[in-house]
Formats: structure tokens, sequence, C-alpha cells
């Protein structure tokens, strides 16, 4: 599992200039919060948001935040703000985040139902461009606009769409075999919602998403 890819190059954070510049991974974490509240503020009409605003849906520290965007330009006006539509272009153009990017997803049930009827990945650029299942029954039936494909499909599918980006809503016991499929087929990142921990190679990210750990992580820091 690689985490760091976006510390291995040898340009300094900060040079918009030059298109191989790289985060920091703590950078681009932060970076991808900062969009994230932005994109929520833009929806419901915010012109402006204060670095302590920004902080407070972040949890970022708001000395932090005037740090990392100080580093690619003046941004916001003291007593005022930032421009929330000004910030959050800037922030897509940091992210590297201008193009459109497709992604296939695996599981058709309740998770994967939620995941592709909302606008979660829409919002940020990426299009879900398949849903697949192994269940027949599920043939057919639509997710966000998209009927179901057998899992059988889904190779043929990747490679059309030139798709390099999978999220996994499968049961654990379906995730390994399925990530061996998915690997082979040149995807090179993987969202996995299963159980299952996934052996891929090196160069094929996977990011690990579990409700109970992030659980057992919060009720940590409220219990102690």
């Amino acid at each position: 599992m690689t985490l760091a890819k976006s510390d291995q190059s040898g340009t300094e954070p900060g040079d918009l200039d030059n298109p191989r510049a790289r985060l920091s991974f703590g950078q681009a974490a932060r970076f991808s919060r900062y969009l994230q509240v932005l994109t929520q503020a833009q929806k419901t009409g915010r012109e402006t948001l204060s670095s302590q605003e920004l902080s407070d849906y972040t949890r970022v520290n708001s000395t932090q935040i005037r740090r990392d965007l100080s580093g690619f330009g003046k941004f916001g006006k003291r007593g005022v703000g930032y421009n929330v539509d000004a910030l959050a272009k800037q922030v897509r153009e940091i992210l590297q985040t201008g193009g459109q990017q497709n992604i296939a997803l695996f599981g058709a049930g309740h998770l994967g139902k939620a995941i592709g009827s909302s606008d979660l990945f829409a919002d940020h650029g990426f299009n879900v461009v398949a849903v697949f299942d192994a269940d027949p029954k599920k043939m057919g039936t639509k997710v966000g606009g998209l009927s179901v494909r057998p899992v059988a499909d889904a190779e043929a599918v990747l490679a059309e769409h030139e798709v390099v980006v999978a999220v996994l809503a499968v049961p654990g016991e379906a995730a390994g075999e399925l990530a061996d499929r998915l690997v082979a087929s040149g995807v090179k990142i993987i969202f996995n919602y299963s159980e299952s921990l996934l052996d891929v190679p090196a160069e094929v990210t996977v990011y690990t998403s579990n409700p109970a750990v992030d659980l057992l992580h919060a009720l940590y820091f409220y219990l102690s």
C-alpha cells in the first residue's frame, strides 16, 4: 500500500508555475479538506469564509491554513475573509483536479447505492461511469442513473472508459479477488470500503475506509 507518493518530487511545494510541483502528503490531505468545505459553502450560497470558519469546519488550525495558502499566493482580505469561489478555483488548481476522472463502482448494495447516488464524487470532478455487482437480481437496476452491470463485464468497461480509479463497496470475501482483477486491468487507485486487507503491487494505492475504525478513533479522544 503506497500512501506518500506525493512526497517523491524534488520540487518545493507552492510552485503553481511548475506542473510537476508536488504537495506533501499532509498538505494534500489538508487542501482536500479545504476544497470539501469550500464546495459545500458554494452550494449554500456563501460568498466568503474566514480562516477561523474554515478552521472550525476542517479542524485544521487557522494559522496552519494561512501558512498553507500563503505558499501559493495571496488569498483573502483581513476582516473580510476568503472569496469562496476564487479560493475553490485556486485550490482545485493546486490539487490539479481540473480534468475529469472516470470511476467504476463495485457493489450495488445499500452502501454502493448511497455512494453512487450522491454528489460525493461529481462535486470534485469525478465521474462514475459504471456500477457492477455479482448478484443477478440487481442486473439492470439503477444506481445514480446507471444500470448495474455484471462483474464479468468489468475488464471491457474499464478499458473502454480508461478507468484508473475504482470504489469497492463489496463483501470482504469478494474484495481480494476483485482487487486482483482491477490491478490487472490497469486500475491504479482503489477506495476500499470492505473489511478485507488488499494485497496489491506498490504502484497501486489503496485507501481503506472503515466506519468502525473511525468510531473507535473518535471515542478514544472523547473518553480519554
